[in-house]
Formats: structure tokens, C-alpha cells, sequence
């Protein structure tokens, strides 16, 4: 890469913004909570087929592990493609940079216009943007997306492992202090609980409704439960 498309020196180093970490929050929340409803929800349907607590504890734990694999990979892969596309572009304007930088003020100046810059105005402000750190200029305008800034995937996938795991531990956890009579009860107070918290918490990190936001979380996570309980008393046949 021409070091002229390098961030000037001395320029402050970037600083993560607050989109990006809301968006790793929110991601956080999300599995989470999908640890809690799918373990919980498996966990209900073995109980309700008669199962006895080890085998409740058994299903549980392979849920938890074959769920935080399962969105280890996707996430991965998910970020990973995103990260192919966000290269491929850097590229791309990195060659078009070298190739006619004249033309790329140009055309910087003319995105400033279409968003409402008077063309004298736009045009200053490409110049001045593109002097301090063209490349930066351009992505931002057109990809909204920063060079510096790009997702790792190794660490999407390892958050969203840990955030699955810790969700899954709480019907696990439920099931285990729990006495064996009680089943499946515990899983499901304990589950109810956990819910309304995760959309307590979803709805700050949106500034929504947490009504709302609770509601929605409650709603499909007793449906889960209930539907996996039904089928288990109906379809199952006891695990000893």
C-alpha cells in the first residue's frame, strides 16, 4: 500500500465507537439468551418424557456443548465473510487511490453534494479529508466502514461461546440444586427469571421499551418451553 494512504502520524489512534460496542453487548445478550431458552427448553421436553435428573442434567450439558460449538462456527464464518468483504473493499479503494487520486476527490466531493454540501463546500471538504487520510474518507463515506476497526472472527466466535455457555448454565445450574421431584419447575422459574432479565438489559442497550422488550423475550421463551414439554410427555419414552 502507497504510505500516503497511511493515517497521518500525528493523528490520534482510533477509538472504538459506540456502535461497535453496543453491537458486541447486544451479540452478548443474544446468545445469551439463546442459551437459555434452547438448553432450557431441551432439558423440559427430556423431563417431560419421564427422564430421570440425570438424564435432565445429561441433555442439558450436551446442549451446551453441541449449542456453543454450533454458534462458535457460524459466528465465525458469519464474520469472517463480512471481513472478506471489508478487505476486498479497502482494496479496491486503495488501487483506485494510487490509479487517480484527482478523480477520487472528485468523486468524494460528489457524494458531500448529494448529501446537501453546496459543491464549493464539498469540494473543501474532500480536499481537507483526503489530506489528513484519504482512504479513510472514502470508506467512510462509501462503506461506512473503518480500516482500523475491521471484526475479528476468532473473537466473535469465542464471545459467542462464552455467551451461549453462561446462558446455558443457568437451567443446568436450576436442575442441579434442585431436588429431582421438583423437575422440571426449577428449569422453569429459573429460566422465566433469567428471561426477564436478559430483556431488562436488551432493552437498555436499545433505549426501548423494556416492557416490550421483555414481553417479546418472555413470550417466545414459554412458548419454547411449553411446546418441548408437549412434546415430550407425548412422544417420549423415558431415559434412565
Amino acid at each position: 500500500m502507497d504510505p500516503a494512504l497511511h493515517r497521518r502520524p500525528d493523528l490520534p489512534p482510533p477509538v472504538e465507537s459506540m456502535t461497535s460496542r453496543l453491537n458486541w453487548l447486544r451479540a452478548g445478550v443474544l446468545g445469551a439468551n439463546d442459551g437459555i431458552v434452547s438448553t432450557s427448553a431441551l432439558m423440559v421436553g427430556v423431563a417431560g418424557a419421564g427422564t430421570s435428573l440425570a438424564g435432565v442434567l445429561t441433555a442439558g450439558i450436551a446442549a451446551l456443548v453441541a449449542g456453543a460449538f454450533s454458534m462458535a462456527v457460524g459466528e465465525y464464518v458469519s464474520v469472517s465473510s463480512q471481513r472478506d468483504s471489508e478487505r476486498a473493499a479497502i482494496e479496491r479503494e486503495v488501487a483506485l487511490l494510487e490509479a487517480n487520486p484527482d478523480g477520487q476527490i472528485d468523486q468524494l466531493a460528489h457524494m458531500y453534494e448529494e448529501r446537501g454540501l453546496q459543491p464549493r463546500t464539498a469540494h473543501q471538504v474532500a480536499v481537507e479529508l483526503t489530506e489528513a487520510d484519504p482512504l479513510r474518507a472514502h470508506l467512510d463515506v462509501e462503506y461506512k466502514l473503518d480500516p482500523d476497526d475491521l471484526n475479528n472472527p476468532w473473537a466473535a466466535a469465542a464471545s459467542s461461546a462464552v455467551a451461549f455457555s453462561l446462558g446455558s448454565l443457568i437451567p443446568l445450574l436450576a436442575a442441579l440444586v434442585a431436588p429431582a421431584a421438583w423437575m422440571p419447575w426449577p428449569i422453569v422459574v429459573a429460566t422465566v427469571v433469567a428471561l426477564l432479565l436478559t430483556g431488562v438489559v436488551s432493552a437498555r442497550i436499545g433505549a426501548s421499551s423494556k416492557r416490550a422488550a421483555t414481553f417479546r423475550v418472555l413470550a417466545g421463551g414459554i412458548v419454547a418451553l411449553a411446546a418441548t414439554w408437549l412434546i415430550g410427555t407425548l412422544l417420549g419414552s423415558p431415559v434412565h
